[in-house]
């Protein structure tokens, strides 16, 4: 269990007329945000995502939300409404939809076209509900109302949700940048409206809660890029997420300014680009700046510029592969490579792994610490104060962050003149019910990580994973014996094996002699089972390569009779 909570109870039927909430990821992470909304017996969940692995999950490839909780009520759920394209938003969408294909999905144009592209990888066809900001709907007993916000995508909404307990504003991720690319900010007008209806439960994203001030703009990213381009000589390599068309777009607006085609690079990178030039969200100065990665070798490295994913230190993404010499890309002396996107909380072992590579290659690596090359698409604390003044919420429940940014965002609601008694600070898992205007913790669901492996959902558990980590830190030790059937001492044997380890065959040897002499006492005092003898092997195995080798190795002992 990532968040147990077992200090709280399960709760109880929610009371006619109150709303119930209850975040199945996203509270404590950044990363698989999914909110789900109770009301009259029926569902309504805010965004489905995915949470990248980090080091000590080794093999994972994805984490869930754990739908445990709703798994048994799925045909209640009305609709998934989903503020943005962004995976830690949709990337769960598929794995949802293969528990019941039928439930609607509610977004922008480009959100749904990114979702609706994954599950069709997927094989799954879904119901789609176009919405723009401005838009009201109902579904069930939810009335929905979408409001602007911009990010670092395209088409983010904010959604108001009022049923008969009152008005929960989720805001998605946002900020408050007064200069977007797209023209399109963040809308006060409507978060003033709202606020003079009333919000019974504010919901606002986190992530930059701990920051002050303000985000910088995105425009001022374009100058910085097309310096940085005019500057280089050799081939020019630019790291973004796969969903940054923002970032997409300025990356070609800068390639044009500098007479460079672009290549883009990774499949999600090729798909989602794809799609954002074809609904009119990228614009292209011309139809042939865009070049195919296999036409990249036909330009000189001055002329190119390859966009590529893998800005967190992915290992499987273009950008890790290039810096292990895994790619058909190469970089070297007087190429240069742009990390264009911030570090996720939890990823800088791995970016700073990769830059150490690219920059043992001879490339020239800029990134977030040496220029302006990327800006945060959340709202720092300055932002958050003025929704807080603009919205005058009765509760507030912060989201989207690890518990410091939640426990931020809640002092930043009581600066503002929020009680401190109605800013409820919860992690995955915990249950709240909004009565009669008032917001209370009312106990808490069983909301574990759920790993994609391969093929399989679920099936790897905690440990699992700690065996894959102490084969990772600590190797591998393998014992096979021959034993008589009849009185259990030893035929032949036994043999040691060992992976992992940096000791020679020759010092595990010398464990030969005592796993010999720990079998034949065994079989001496009648103990001839398979079982026994094992576990015999096993602990005079583990206690000698705890004293001699300092190392606590998964040990597999096999006894064979004869």
């Amino acid at each position: 269990m990532s968040h147990p909570h077992p200090e709280l109870p399960l709760p109880g039927p929610l009371p006619v007329g109150a709303l119930r909430v209850v975040a199945l990821g996203g509270l404590g992470e950044v990363g698989r945000n999914m909110a789900v909304l109770e009301y009259d017996g029926r569902l309504l969940i805010i965004d489905c995502g995915v949470l990248f692995p980090e080091d000590h999950q080794p093999g994972v490839d994805l984490i869930l939300p754990d739908f445990s909780a709703i798994a048994d009520r799925l045909d209640q759920v009305d609709a998934v409404v989903l503020t943005h394209g962004h995976e830690d938003h949709i990337g769960a969408v598929p794995y949802l939809l293969r528990l019941r294909p039928d439930i609607p999905l509610i977004g922008s144009r480009l959100t749904l076209a990114f979702v609706a592209a994954k599950l069709k990888e997927h094989r799954i066809t879904p119901v789609l509900r176009e919405v723009k900001e401005g838009d009201e709907v109902e579904v069930g007993p939810f009335a929905l109302e979408f409001v602007a916000v911009n990010h670092s995508i395209p088409d983010a909404l904010a959604v108001a949700v009022t049923t008969g307990a009152g008005t929960v504003l989720h805001t998605g991720d946002f900020k408050m940048d007064q200069l977007p690319l797209d023209g399109r900010i963040t809308d006060l007008r409507a978060f003033a409206r709202l606020g003079e209806r009333g919000v019974d439960l504010f919901m606002p994203d986190s992530t930059n809660a701990e920051v002050p001030g303000f985000t910088t703009a995105e425009a001022e990213i374009g100058p910085v890029l097309d310096q940085v381009f005019a500057g280089a000589t050799g081939k020019i390599v630019v790291a973004s997420f796969s969903s940054h068309v923002h970032r997409v777009q300025q990356v070609i607006d800068a390639a044009w300014a500098n007479d460079r085609k672009v290549a883009l690079v990774g499949r999600s990178m090729v798909r989602n680009m794809t799609i954002a030039v074809e609904l009119g969200y990228l614009t292209l100065p011309d139809p042939g700046i865009l070049i195919d990665i296999k036409r990249v070798d036909d330009y000189p490295p001055d002329e190119v510029v390859l966009m590529c994913t893998g800005s967190q230190g992915e290992p499987m993404a273009a950008l890790s592969r290039i810096a292990n010499h895994d790619h058909r890309v190469e970089v070297g002396p007087g190429d240069t490579v742009v990390f264009a996107s911030s570090l996720i909380p939890g990823n800088e072992n791995s970016v700073y792994r990769v830059i150490n590579g690219l920059t043992r290659l001879g490339a020239k690596v800029v990134h977030q610490g040496n220029a302006r090359v990327h800006v945060s698409g959340h709202a720092s604390a300055g932002e958050l104060l003025y929704c807080y003044n603009i919205l005058r919420p009765r509760n507030v429940m912060p989201v989207h962050g690890e518990i410091r940014h939640l426990v931020a965002n809640g002092a930043l609601a009581v600066r503002t003149g929020v009680d401190p008694e109605r800013v409820i600070l919860a992690e995955d898992g915990v249950v709240v019910d909004l009565i009669d205007g008032r917001a209370r913790i009312v106990g808490a669901v069983p909301c574990g990580y759920v790993y994609v492996d391969g093929s399989s959902v679920g099936e790897i558990g905690e440990a699992d994973l700690k065996d894959r980590r102490i084969l990772s830190e600590e190797g591998f030790i393998s014992v096979f014996a021959v034993v008589s059937a009849q009185d259990g001492s030893v035929i032949a044997g036994p043999q040691i094996h060992a992976r992992g380890l940096a000791e020679s065959g020759d010092v595990l040897e010398e464990i030969v002699p005592q796993v010999r002499k720990a079998l034949t006492e065994a079989a001496r005092e009648g103990n001839v089972d398979n079982h026994q003898l094992q576990q015999v092997m096993r602990r005079v195995v583990g206690r000698w390569a705890g004293t001699r080798l300092k190392r606590r190795p998964i040990i597999i002992p096999v006894v064979v009779e004869a």
